[in-house]
């Protein structure tokens, strides 16, 4: 064995465990008199016990354990929420959090950040008929993959992903009245799919528990029931206007359940 050999070892276990590792780093360095605990003069480790933390989190201890030794790779978006709320953790930091959960699937392996496919030219020909429409066709994590010339009449044309711009957008609560529904009703779909094994959904449900802090967790954990494809929302369009709009989300056959999403004056 060379001399780097042990380094490059240890180094692979950090690089591994990365987020297990960075979260009892911000535990040990989390004062407890900062989260409302008192001061123990006996306490022999640094920061948080692991049980101060998992009260704080609502979590187990023996998930915990789990989490900060790498026995499990896979925390729900709600926990990962939790935990950095209750580590009081900065904008930065959660950003960080967000890349390490993001770096990895529950396999090991380099998720997939491959563009997916033009949709096929039957779609192209359908979508050049509905032209005076407003309509997309959404991928299950809501990513927009073909809009019309009407759907910027809507929405602004740089969005890219519908509950990406719902939950971290500020523009989002001018345009829609009814925000909190029509954030209820995303988060419902972004469980859905997730539950469904989508990695996309559940990468984006992560990132909003973290960056949209105390809008998104709550409405998540309450997102059981099946999605509403089907309804009417309130748009205020850029030109100052509000207008109710009927939707309908079509299922698209032989595709990765993408819908097609069209409105129509209510």
């Amino acid at each position: 064995m060379t001399d780097t050999a042990p380094a490059d070892h240890v180094i692979g276990l950090a690089r591994n465990n990365a987020l297990g590792a960075f979260l009892r780093a911000r535990r040990e360095a989390v004062q407890p008199s900062t989260v409302g605990l008192p001061a123990d003069r006996g306490r022999r480790t640094p920061g948080l016990r692991r049980g101060e933390l998992a009260m704080l989190a609502g979590v187990s201890v023996e998930y915990l354990t789990r989490l900060e030794r790498g026995a499990d790779r896979r925390p729900s978006p709600q926990v990962l929420g939790a935990l950095a709320g209750a580590l009081q953790l900065t904008d930065d930091e959660r950003v960080h959090l967000l890349r390490l959960a993001k770096a990895l699937d529950g396999d090991g392996t380099a998720c997939s950040t491959s563009t997916p496919p033009p949709p096929r030219p039957a779609l192209v020909t359908l979508m050049d008929q509905l032209a005076r429409t407003p309509a997309v066709i959404l991928d299950r994590a809501g990513g927009i993959l073909a809009r019309t010339p009407r759907f910027p009449d809507l929405c602004p044309s740089d969005v890219r992903n519908v509950p990406r711009f719902v939950f971290t957008d500020p523009r989002a609560r001018d345009t829609f009245p009814d925000w909190d529904s029509v954030a209820d009703e995303w988060a419902v779909r972004l469980r859905a799919a997730t539950e469904l094994g989508d990695p996309q959904a559940r990468l984006l449900a992560t990132e909003f528990a973290l960056r949209a802090r105390g809008d998104f967790v709550p409405r998540y954990e309450r997102a059981t029931r099946v999605p509403a494809w089907t309804g009417a929302e309130r748009w205020t369009q850029p030109d100052g206007v509000t207008r109710t709009w009927a939707y309908e989300a079509l299922g698209l056959p032989e595709t990765d359940e993408h819908r097609l999403l069209v409105y129509l004056p209510a």
